[in-house]
């Protein structure tokens, strides 16, 4: 899979730029605030339909245009297929698929599998697990498209829970009636657990399969210096017995049973996937709060590595995009990360300066200046 052509409207800092890219490597060179993190950002949208930049679309419309639109053609297996997004803040994206509208913008994910690193993924080891549960999200879906319905059912479920408990909250906070009506509780617990548990299957099948090679990519990233590892920590119990998703389901209902004076309390949803966490650890100790910036940019940059070699285990060859990563490492990371990632079927790169880039990578080059892109061999 790669990208054959990119077309942005109004997007960021592009009022219209078309590019027709290469399978191997392409680098993007210019120097910051140009634009070339909004070119990785834009196809970032389309595999995900999420920036890792920013948690709204506004900025994503160039300032003083009502929307933004990306086109971009992904060529796959001797076919090519145009996927088209509009980006409209407030309201529902619009999409296409090879011209003819979805009726979900949704349905496109998969059309372009991709795995990006960004200078924001120090997060992923330093931040709270909200960013660690998006990786696992975001590489579910990618893996089994199927799961961004699941996950949007699971994030509305509890979103009107919330609501409902919040209600209740205030009513009793404000002196109204301490009988709060909390009768449809128990249906929002059954869809909870309904799709939480299948939620929670698709994590921990995921993250079974991706510790290997994590331990892998730190390994060959950090040269052998500290062992990586990750475990899926649920606020239910589970056992250490082999679960399936039947038995989710009833670990959710039983923990949302037992919860629920807490929650009406508190006036809002304690257990479930939204509040698990992936634990980060080097050797013996947790990652955040011990791991060095070093070793902080390492794990994250194997998270990525991880999740880019579990996809092509599966038979998918993802494009992958590194942004702005080679300024941040020694020569000889990076000569270790330009033999993980040289035969990636497309490899795209952007950098400020053109010598940070190993020679290995040196494919085709794009300069890019504030609101163009031209190719320079």
């Amino acid at each position: 899979m790669y990208v054959h052509r990119l077309e942005l409207v109004d997007f960021r800092s592009y009022e219209r730029v078309a590019i027709d890219l290469e399978p191997g490597p392409n680098v993007f060179v210019g120097a910051n605030g140009v634009g070339k993190t909004n070119l990785i950002e834009a196809l970032g949208y389309v595999a995900t339909l999420a920036s890792h930049r920013v948690a709204m679309d506004a900025p994503l419309v160039r300032m003083g245009a009502s929307a933004a639109v990306i086109r971009c053609a992904v060529a796959h297996e001797g076919r090519e297929l145009l996927v088209e997004l509009e980006i409209v803040p407030g309201r529902a994206n619009r999409a296409r698929l090879g011209r003819s509208p979805v009726r979900r913008a949704r349905d496109v994910l998969g059309a372009l599998r991709m795995v990006l690193f960004a200078p924001e993924d120090l997060e992923l080891v330093r931040g709270d697990p909200a960013e660690r549960r998006r990786y696992l999200d975001e590489l579910l879906v990618t893996r089994q498209p199927r799961y961004a319905g699941v996950r949007a059912d699971y994030e509305r479920v509890v979103k009107q829970r919330n609501a409902l408990l919040r209600t209740a909250y205030l009513a009793r906070k404000t002196g109204g009636s301490r009988g709060a009506d909390l009768s449809t509780l128990d249906v929002w617990d059954a869809h909870l657990a309904r799709h939480g548990g299948e939620l929670l299957a698709g994590r921990l099948e995921l993250v079974a399969a991706l510790g290997p090679h994590v331990a892998k990519a730190y390994d060959a990233v950090a040269a052998g210096r500290g062992a990586a590892a990750m475990a899926y920590r649920p606020t239910v119990e589970l056992g250490t017995a082999p679960v399936d998703r039947a038995t989710l389901q009833e670990a959710l209902a039983t923990a949302l049973t037992d919860s629920r004076a807490a929650e009406v309390e508190r006036g809002t949803t304690l257990v479930g996937p939204h509040r698990d966490e992936l634990a980060l650890s080097l050797g013996p100790l947790p990652a955040k709060g011990y791991a060095s910036h070093g070793e902080s940019w390492s794990f994250a940059l194997a998270l990525r590595l991880a999740a880019y070699d579990l996809l092509r285990a599966d038979g998918i060859e993802p494009v992958l995009a590194l942004d702005d990563v080679f300024a941040e490492l020694d020569a000889g990371r990076r000569d270790r990360l330009a033999e993980l990632v040289g035969g990636a079927g497309q490899l795209l790169v952007t950098c400020a300066v053109d010598d940070d880039v190993p020679a290995a990578l040196r494919g085709t080059r794009y300069q890019v200046e504030e609101g163009a892109v031209r190719r320079a061999g």
